[in-house]
């Protein structure tokens, strides 16, 4: 590949990773306005339910996406995916005018969130394979900054909501998201978008292999649904406890704005010091974080609005390195899977993320508080902690926080 092709292409996958993120959070980031009397009056179980369909469909492409790619392409499997992507917003958009008939306008929302899921489990593993082939000499580097812009993109969605919402019109954030993501498949379609290396892992891949699943590996996956419903609380659900304590709306996307900005910033900055700070300190470290950071919001009383921005963005510290690192300690160490690990390691962290998304609903509905439910999320942080030391011992440090993709890992080219 010339060099002003690698360009584009990097262009087109880095601004891929932005909007995805944008779109990834965009449902999360209005649930005021889905709980709303005065726009869908959803209740707390089903602004909860509305997330199922996302997570039975980024589990199945989560799986079935490798297979898909050597079957048909990595290219047209990022181009569906981000055809997902323009559906659900499309449909989130409809939906915003369908709300004088709410049974409508919530079966509207579950496929939307749907379309979503299947977006989000095509073209993340994608993009993650493209930047590591389009890069063959800077890897960790190339792989760190596509990380960072889906990280700018989660913390750039309740920033969007709140100015859309100012401006009287909350659907401009789908809206936007739709035309990006429009314009992302118009310019990537004229794009090769075929790394080195694929065909290779194609012929040694084939569907006659028989996957291997190591005993360990249900330790991970364990570790990655407690991951899940602990996120989910602070990225679905911190809105509605900020509401609580009395903030604004704008207030309460300020909140979830900084927790996922610190969840970036955390990525960044570990995988930046991981020399002096070994990998494995940092996975012992951050669910002890986290856990001080759930405990604190559950004590948060009404009107302690500054303090819950706070203790959210700690909690964006506490789950920033967690999941990569998830993912690359099991690369290392679950070698008879490796090539699927990053997708079934994802799976079950979407399996937390139902149970958190969907399960805290009827919960408050039978008298459970949101304060109760972050206690429990404390709790489950510090069992994490516990397993961390099981997951990660000082012989299985990882050299990197952001995990390689197996194509490059397994062909050793770009």
């Amino acid at each position: 590949m010339t060099p002003a092709s690698v360009r584009a292409q990097t262009t087109a996958v880095y601004g891929a990773g932005l909007v995805q993120g944008i779109a990834l959070v965009t449902f999360p980031a209005a649930s005021t306005i889905f709980t709303s009397p005065s726009h869908y009056g959803l209740s707390s179980t089903q602004y909860g339910g509305m997330f199922l369909p996302q997570v039975v469909t980024a589990i199945t492409a989560s799986f079935l996406g490798a297979g898909l790619g050597r079957r048909f392409g990595l290219k047209r499997v990022f181009l569906t995916g981000l055809l997902c992507d323009v559906v659900s917003m499309a449909l989130l958009v409809v939906s915003s005018f369908c709300t004088g008939t709410r049974s409508l306008a919530f079966g509207l929302l579950l496929v939307a969130t749907a379309f979503l899921g299947a977006g989000f489990g095509l073209v993340v593993p994608a993009l993650n394979t493209f930047t590591a082939a389009f890069h063959p000499e800077g890897v960790d580097r190339a792989v760190l900054v596509l990380n960072a812009l889906l990280g700018l993109g989660t913390a750039l969605a309740p920033v969007f909501v709140a100015m859309f919402v100012g401006l009287g019109f909350w659907w401009g954030l789908p809206v936007l998201s739709g035309v990006l993501l429009v314009v992302l498949v118009v310019v990537s379609s004229g794009l090769p978008l075929k790394p080195a290396g694929t065909q290779a892992v194609a012929t040694r891949a084939g569907p006659r292999d028989r996957l291997q699943v190591p005993a360990r590996f249900w330790l991970f996956a364990g570790f990655a649904v407690l991951y899940g419903i602990c996120e989910t609380m602070n990225g679905n659900w911190s809105q509605t406890l900020m509401e609580k304590l009395g903030a604004s709306a704008t207030t309460a996307s300020l909140a979830l704005t900084t927790f996922w900005v610190m969840v970036t910033a955390g990525r960044i900055l570990f995988a930046l010091i991981q020399r002096v700070f070994p990998t494995t300190r940092t996975y012992h470290l951050l669910p002890f974080v986290l856990a001080g950071a759930s405990l604190l919001v559950a004590l948060l009383s009404h009107g302690d609005t500054g303090l819950g921005i706070v203790a959210f963005g700690l909690a964006g510290l506490g789950c920033s390195g967690l999941l990569p690192l998830t993912i690359s300690f099991g690369q290392e160490q679950l070698v008879t899977m490796t090539p699927v690990t990053a997708g079934a390691v994802i799976a079950f962290y979407q399996f937390g993320y139902g149970i958190a998304a969907f399960g805290a609903g009827p919960l408050q509905q039978h008298g459970v508080s949101l304060a109760s439910l972050y206690g429990v999320a404390a709790v489950l942080a510090v069992v994490m902690g516990g397993l961390s030391f099981w997951v990660a011992r000082r012989r299985h440090r990882v050299p990197y926080l952001h995990p390689r993709p197996a194509v490059h890992a397994d062909t050793g080219s770009g």
